[in-house]
């Protein structure tokens, strides 16, 4: 019995210093990324961070999506927060990614090809403030893009039109560990198997020349 106990308490200790070593090695990389002078940031909400962490960690030239927090007036805002929809964060994704492979534009067309974009306060199933469609800027340039490419939408869809915010970027407050990479480490679980794995691969048919050869 103690062997057994001790075998458990081992088992549980491995995983821990895996998941810690995991860790720390995800920041390590997001580090090295903030340092690379040849990458660009970009921010999109678009519902659940799992499924839009996914959709463009898949796109030639993104080198990292991290999920988090952004658009909202509350300062370290948690899952459990931002889920009650007070803190006006939406679930959102920091893109780092080469200008020289990837425009701006392009994760602009890659935004707004990959939900659906009249659904007001949510994507699918989820529903609410904190799942609602933002697109950031940082420059006029990026503002402009967004705007062109929302008036041509606008004119497609009339008499409907497009349900996402236009906000010019402030703060993105990184998400918890557990969350990040989240669709790629748990493939099998029951969200992401009926909502996340879905709406990816009706990106990849959409868009198959911007996909990645590995994915």
């Amino acid at each position: 019995m103690k062997n057994q106990v001790f075998s458990i308490l081992l088992a549980l200790l491995l995983v821990g210093s895996c998941s810690q070593a995991s860790n720390q090695s995800e920041k390590q990389t997001l580090e090295n990324l903030r340092q690379d002078p040849k990458l660009k940031k970009a921010y999109f909400a678009s519902g659940c961070f799992w499924c839009v962490e996914a959709i463009y960690e898949s796109v030639k030239g993104v080198e990292e999506s991290i999920s988090g927090y952004a658009g909202g007036h509350t300062k370290n805002p948690t899952y459990e927060a931002s889920n009650t929809g007070r803190t006006g964060h939406a679930e959102a994704v920091e893109i780092y990614y080469d200008p020289e492979i990837v425009s701006f534009a392009t994760l602009v067309e890659v935004y707004f090809g990959s939900q659906n974009v009249t659904q007001v306060n949510g994507q699918g199933p989820d529903h609410g403030s904190q799942y609602r469609s933002i697109i950031f800027y940082q420059s006029p340039e990026e503002k402009q893009i967004i705007d062109a490419k929302i008036k041509a939408l606008n004119a497609e869809l009339a008499p409907q039109k497009v349900a996402a915010e236009v906000m010019s970027f402030e703060k993105f407050w990184v998400g918890e560990d557990y969350h990040q990479n989240y669709e790629r480490l748990h493939p099998n679980q029951g969200y992401i198997r009926a909502v996340s794995i879905p709406r990816l691969n009706r990106f990849k048919e959409k868009f198959p020349e911007l996909i990645k050869v590995d994915h």
